[in-house]
């Protein structure tokens, strides 16, 4: 039996975007088993610097991330689409053990088979140390509501 993702490519502007909105939902779960059904099972990754091969290391990454980014809340927003790709670009606020708060920044080029699962993601991220009072995503723990702001309303 086939996994499906829906929507599945061939991408047109609303589907893209709600792809992308899927994503975000998923990610703001924190819930690695969940959010790894959304990849193939050989889904291949580069964060920053890490490989990540498959979906038992996908759960391991977004295990050990969401360990040492607390209060995770990310808000992505689609930038360009084709058939089977999705380019976003994205923020998330957290904060390490000690308090501190960051606002990361990146971009993130997705690849997609026919069934509509991730065959490729690459990111690239920046963490810029924040102050509390600056913080913009203030949302209870999961999606973000309809009615935030995205990146663009933002300013970001």
């Amino acid at each position: 039996m086939t996994e499906r993702r829906m929507p599945v490519p061939p991408f047109t502007a609303e589907t893209a975007a709600q792809k992308v909105r899927s994503a975000e939902n998923a990610w703001n779960t924190r819930e690695p088993e969940r959010i790894a059904l959304a990849y193939s099972p050989e889904s291949r990754w580069r964060n920053r610097s890490e490989f990540v091969n498959g979906r038992e290391e996908i759960v391991g990454f977004l295990t050990r991330k969401w360990d040492r980014e607390l209060e995770y809340r990310l808000i992505k927003e689609l930038w360009a689409f084709n058939e089977a790709r999705i380019a976003v670009r994205f923020a998330y606020e957290w904060h390490d053990e000690t308090g501190q708060w960051f606002r990361s920044y990146g971009n993130e080029n997705w690849e997609f088979d026919d069934d509509g699962l991730m065959t490729e993601r690459h990111a690239s991220i920046n963490d810029l140390p924040i102050a509390e009072s600056e913080r913009l995503f203030h949302w209870p723990q999961g999606p973000r509501p309809e009615e935030h702001p995205g990146l663009s309303a933002l300013g970001l």
